[in-house]
């Protein structure tokens, strides 16, 4: 399976320039997850209700 990620504007890279580079690394892994898998579990990635097709990211990331 190879899923087609399509970002909304500019608003995800801005998001994603301010992260720290261990959040930007548990980003790219779950967005490749997603590209690669049939099912992605929801800790990693839930639909938002009401949308449609939109999705939010959860990096989960254990820091001081």
């Amino acid at each position: 399976m190879n899923r087609q990620i399509i970002f909304y504007k500019n608003h995800f890279l801005d998001f994603y320039k301010i992260q720290d580079d261990k959040v930007k690394a548990k980003i790219k892994n779950i967005l490749e997850l997603v590209k690669q898998v049939d099912r992605v579990p929801e800790k990693f990635l839930k639909h938002l209700s009401g949308s449609d097709g939109v999705y939010e990211i959860i990096p989960l990331v254990i820091s001081n």
